[in-house]
């Protein structure tokens, strides 16, 4: 007996189910020819940025630069680097001074004597940033002006712990011979004159440039 077929009868399929349907065959049509679609973000066609290369900048192999300056931040005398612009109202009564701001400009120099060879400056400021510490959130450029260094930055941000014997801060950037720099820095506190205020700290840094 012949097998008989019934007549095809249409059933109506409303617009946003039909439209939702689309939407979903083209996001299965997309995901399969995506991978083999020749895509770039960043070309030559008009774009904002383009791929680049470090021979370009001059740039060739890596390197780790270590060097040791001593860090003088100088609050007395009649003209002190390191300045006050922040003293929030509660500060005085602060037994860590929390929310105090100073701008410095401190002398980077080859050995612990303010007289001694200077290399560069810190440029920057530190915020007393700890209630139950006497911690400070430090940000600031190492600006060098001796030999080969001479213009040349890095860049330092990071929490010091002011009591603890060994402390340690990012590098987070740098400028002309130091361009992509990355690495860290360790400070030792040299001498700290407690009827002044006046700090000798030393910075030995370690830095992964090109």
């Amino acid at each position: 007996m012949a097998t008989k077929f019934l007549p095809a009868i249409p059933i109506p399929i409303p617009i946003p189910v039909m439209l939702l349907l689309i939407s979903q065959l083209q996001l299965i049509a997309i995901s399969v020819l995506l991978p083999s679609l020749p895509i770039s973000l960043a070309g030559n066609n008009g774009g904002f940025a383009r791929s680049a290369s470090l021979s370009e900048l001059g740039l060739e192999k890596e390197k780790l630069t270590r060097f040791r300056v001593y860090w003088h931040d100088i609050i007395s005398g009649r003209n002190p680097t390191s300045m006050r612009v922040v003293t929030p109202p509660k500060t005085n009564s602060s037994t860590f001074f929390f929310g105090l701001v100073d701008m410095i400009d401190n002398p980077l120099t080859e050995e612990p004597e303010r007289s001694s060879k200077l290399v560069g400056r810190a440029q920057g400021f530190y915020a007393s940033a700890s209630q139950e510490e006497l911690g400070f959130m430090m940000a600031m450029n190492f600006a060098f002006v001796e030999g080969k260094y001479n213009g040349s930055t890095i860049t330092v941000m990071g929490r010091n712990a002011v009591f603890s014997k060994v402390r340690e801060l990012p590098v987070i950037g740098g400028s002309g011979l130091f361009r992509f720099a990355r690495g860290f820095v360790q400070l030792r506190t040299h001498s700290l004159d407690l009827n002044t205020g006046d700090a000798v700290v030393e910075y030995t840094c370690y830095v992964m440039h090109y």
